[in-house]
């Protein structure tokens, strides 16, 4: 253990016997690696040479050691398959080597390719760049062309008055108001909208006094009103209202004048206002005759010459029917044009100027000297002439049987009561109307009463005396209504009005029934007329007709249209592009602040035709392209070869004036969805068609599982608020376009005939144009007229199922055509397509135009309609005779003819550009 230790330790003493032990082991390793390699590297060589030399025997199926040959060594089993599964490998790996090679030699090719796409981008990228830069450019230059050729219009600068009591410089005279020296123009600027505050009369003392049908006529019209503000800082005008006093008398002139000075926008001198005096009877004293109004307008029926101020002041008709709608069935048709009376008239002159019996002079003493003051024996004598000759029926009375109605001096009153003298005017051709003989007294209450119901039950007035001031005669030209005749001409009237041919004397009567609708039958007439002439003189544009807002129901859409083998059956017509660019609409209205200058008095005097427009409705003229369009003429002359004169460039471009346009389709519909459907779908594809707007007629929303058509084009769902055959015409503010194609939910139409039908319509637009054409007919044994569906030679009206019309019409029909036929439409859900072609027929005295050969048009298997109803028909008879009865005379007009158009489906050679044809 302690030698262990010391070993252990490297003790000094044992020093001998650690370098013994050392080096036997190294020995001992030395020993063990020799033997290792001797056995490592000689045994392997001794046993290699004696495997190899051993078996040498005689017999070669003896060696077990030696090498064998090839196909010996096969022989064997197990070894053949291998030999098998090499030779399979080796196979394989020679064709997948090929095939590799051909893979290698196919991406060196498309690497090419792939380069020389490359370079084909990059230059494809540069000539697009230059396109855009030449787009630029040209867009640059079309803009300064543009800013060069047409001037820069903006809004002007507001005008405002400096100080709100500034007042203007005073007229030298009291009668010389005119607009230019007692009108404040900075108060209406032109962009301004003619905003007008009404005063409230209740909150005055003259209030008190008025009668309160006039008063409660005059609010209600107030409100429904689109000018009034209740902003009075911001108003052009102001209005104040006086009229019928409960009390005669009980108003003295000089506290009316104080209570007028007293209203809190007067300033001073109360311009910018107007008082409307309004009177129902025709006893109506003159309340602002001693009245000092300053620089305000004064509307009323009755004036002195004193009194009135030329282009200042106006004269309105009187308010005969303060609260109640005109009854057409009371109001005699217009024709026959002639009737029991040639003319008529009753009435009593209560004081003359000077009496004929106390003064009489011969007419040659009256011509060469001063002329009288007063005709009106001259005249009494010459008419009861007229009357005892008898060559004319004729009836004049100048004494009333009963007392005569209150009126001024040298006014003739009126006699009887206002229901009788209506009946003698229903047998009336003419009506006398006697100015005062006060040449001082302008008009009359009691004058302009009898223009009022001489006009009403269609008697063509005849006034005598020419220094009368009619209503509204600086706006209206009333010799298209009216006959004004100076009193020395007394002798020659009876002559003129025999030489009145019938055609002249129906259309003076159709002129003064639209007179009498539009500016004189409702208080909501006159007080509109009264703001329609100031504006109009300040030259202040109208305010755009309102438009129905569409209250959309959400819809899916997706689902694919698909494509009716009858309607995309067109042959080798191409009818035009299917739209992709967004919907195109019509040009808007661009008039608005020249219209006033321009068309004032054709619009105020002829009854609404298609130049007759509101102030939104867009047909401004646009003039053709000399490229496209052909101007009428006579003789041969080449159409082919120019832009649109062959057949296929017929076929393929829409032509016409305007170069672009689309239509919106209206569909009314009621809970037939799959039939809806399926019409829808039937659109698809046809070109120029900007929307479809369906208006969904009942109170059940559609199904919300109900998948619409995707046609290409936005579908417009429309909820009404109630079910009604009227909603078909509403003027919707989703339909942007002139065009507008009114078809039924069961219409079955191709598309080329539905093209032909637009292609026509562009050519007459102020016209139906449409498929099923129908025709009314005179009843003779009932003495009324008929409805009639039955194929004829002749035609009056087209069925709005499936017809075009222009969208004027739409607001026209809702907001102006009379409210009773409206309301006979709801009544019988029936009849709104005879109202449609009564309406244009009456505005344009012209007759629809039919195309296409077909008469019916309903898709087949259907549903019926309620056409098919036995009551249909009999519903449609009393309409047409209502109708009549409403418009006072039959406005249908018959046809003999439908519509073709030059080359319209005529196949010809693409290479034939010439062709001529007799124009």
């Amino acid at each position: 253990m302690t030698g262990y230790t010391m070993l252990r330790n490297g003790g000094v003493g044992n020093g001998g016997q650690t370098c013994m032990l050392r080096w036997s082991n190294r020995i001992r390793l030395t020993w063990l690696s020799f033997t290792l390699f001797i056995i490592l590297v000689f045994f392997p060589l001794i046993a290699h040479y004696y495997l190899t030399t051993l078996d040498e025997a005689d017999e070669a199926g003896k060696r077990i050691f030696g090498p064998r040959a090839g196909n010996e060594l096969c022989e064997v089993k197990h070894v053949l398959d291998l030999c098998r599964i090499r030779e399979s490998v080796s196979e394989e790996l020679l064709q997948l080597e090929a095939k590799r090679q051909e893979l290698n030699s196919e991406i060196a090719k498309l690497n090419l390719k792939i380069e020389a796409c490359k370079k084909s981008i990059e230059n494809a990228k540069q000539d697009l760049l230059q396109l855009k830069n030449v787009i630029s450019q040209t867009e640059h230059s079309y803009k300064e062309l543009m800013a060069q050729n047409q001037p820069k219009l903006s809004l002007p600068i507001r005008l405002l008055p400096e100080k709100d009591d500034a007042g203007l410089p005073p007229p030298k005279v009291t009668r010389g108001c005119r607009l230019h020296n007692c009108f404040d123009y900075s108060r209406c600027p032109l962009t301004s909208g003619f905003p007008v505050y009404v005063y409230d009369s209740d909150q005055f003392a003259f209030g008190s006094y008025l009668d309160p049908l006039v008063k409660q006529a005059f609010q209600a019209t107030v409100r429904a009103n689109v000018y009034v503000t209740e902003n009075a800082a911001i108003a052009c005008l102001y209005v104040v209202l006086l009229g019928e006093m409960q009390e005669p008398g009980v108003l003295r002139p000089t506290d009316l004048e104080k209570q007028l000075y007293s209203l809190p926008h007067w300033r001073t001198d109360g311009h910018n206002h107007v008082i409307i005096n309004l009177s129902r009877k025709s006893d109506t004293q003159n309340l602002l005759y001693n009245v000092s109004t300053g620089r305000a307008m004064v509307a009323q029926s009755t004036f002195y010459a004193a009194q009135y101020r030329p282009g200042f002041d106006l004269v309105v008709s009187p308010l005969v029917h303060a609260m109640s709608e005109p009854n057409f069935m009371e109001i005699p048709p217009q024709v026959p044009v002639k009737r029991k009376y040639l003319f008529t008239f009753q009435g009593e002159k209560i004081e003359s100027l000077r009496s004929s019996l106390q003064e009489a002079r011969s007419f040659e003493e009256e011509m060469e000297g001063d002329p009288p003051a007063d005709y009106d024996d001259r005249i009494i004598a010459t008419l009861k002439a007229v009357q005892d000759s008898k060559l004319d029926q004729v009836l004049v009375e100048f004494t009333c049987k009963n007392q005569p109605k209150p009126s001024l001096p040298t006014e003739w009153a009126l006699c009887g009561e206002r229901e009788d003298r209506l009946e003698l005017l229903k047998l009336s051709t003419f009506a006398l109307i006697i100015t005062p003989g006060d040449p001082h007294l302008l008009i009359s209450s009691g004058c302009a009463t009898r223009l009022f119901e001489a006009l009403e039950v269609g008697a063509v007035p005849v006034v005598l005396g020419e220094q009368v001031q009619l209503p509204y005669h600086d706006m209206l030209e009333w010799n298209e209504a009216a006959l004004v005749v100076p009193k020395p001409r007394v002798t020659e009237v009876h002559f003129l009005l025999r030489s009145l041919s019938d055609s002249d004397l129906l259309a003076m009567r159709r002129q003064g029934r639209f007179l009498w609708e539009t500016y004189f039958s409702t208080a909501d007439s006159i007080f509109n007329t009264v703001l329609a002439m100031i504006r109009t003189r300040i030259q202040i544009p109208a305010a755009p007709i309102r438009e129905e807002v569409a209250a959309e129901i959400p819809h899916r859409s997706g689902k694919a249209a698909g494509t009716d083998p009858n309607m995309a059956d067109n042959g080798d017509l191409d009818l035009g592009p299917v739209e992709t660019e967004p919907p195109y609409a019509s040009p808007k209205y661009l008039r608005n602040f020249t219209l006033t200058v321009t068309d004032c008095y054709r619009s105020w005097n002829s009854a609404p035709g298609p130049f007759h427009l509101f102030p939104h409705t867009p047909f401004d003229p646009v003039l053709p392209s000399e490229a496209k369009f052909l101007g009428s003429g006579t003789g041969f002359r080449p159409i082919g070869g120019g832009a649109g004169g062959s057949g296929k460039e017929f076929q393929a471009a829409l032509g016409g004036n305007v170069q672009r346009e689309q239509f919106t389709v209206v569909m009314l519909t009621y809970e037939r969805e799959e039939v809806l459907m399926n019409s829808l779908e039937r659109l698809n594809g046809l070109p120029y068609l900007n929307k479809v707007v369906v208006v969904w007629n009942s109170p059940k929303l559609p199904s919300e599982d109900l998948l619409w058509p995707d046609i290409g084009v936005p579908i417009m769902v429309v909820r009404t608020e109630k079910n009604s055959l009227n909603n078909r015409f509403l003027p919707w503010n989703e339909i942007e376009t002139e065009a507008i194609l009114s078809i039924d939910d069961d219409a079955h139409l191709r598309h080329d005939e539905i093209m032909f039908g637009f292609r026509v319509w562009r050519e007459a637009r102020d016209r139906i144009v449409g498929f099923p054409g129908r025709y009314h007919a005179w009843d003779i044994p009932h003495q009324s007229w008929l409805y009639n569906s039955n194929y004829s030679c002749e035609l009056s009206m087209v069925l709005t199922g499936a017809a075009f019309f222009h969208k004027y019409y739409a607001y026209l029909y809702s907001y102006v055509m009379p409210q009773a036929i409206r309301d006979m439409v709801d009544e019988y859900i029936n009849c709104e397509d005879i109202a449609m072609n009564f309406l244009v027929s009456h505005i344009t005295r012209k007759p629809p135009i039919k195309v296409t050969s077909r008469w019916t048009f309903r898709c087949p298997g259907c549903p019926q309609a309620l056409s098919h109803d036995d009551s249909h028909f009999h519903e449609r008879h009393k309409c047409i005779n209502f109708f009549v009865k409403v418009y006072g005379y039959m406005p249908l007009l018959y046809t003999q003819f439908r519509v073709d158009s030059v080359l319209f489906k005529t196949r010809l050679p693409h290479d034939k550009t010439k062709c001529f044809k007799f124009i």
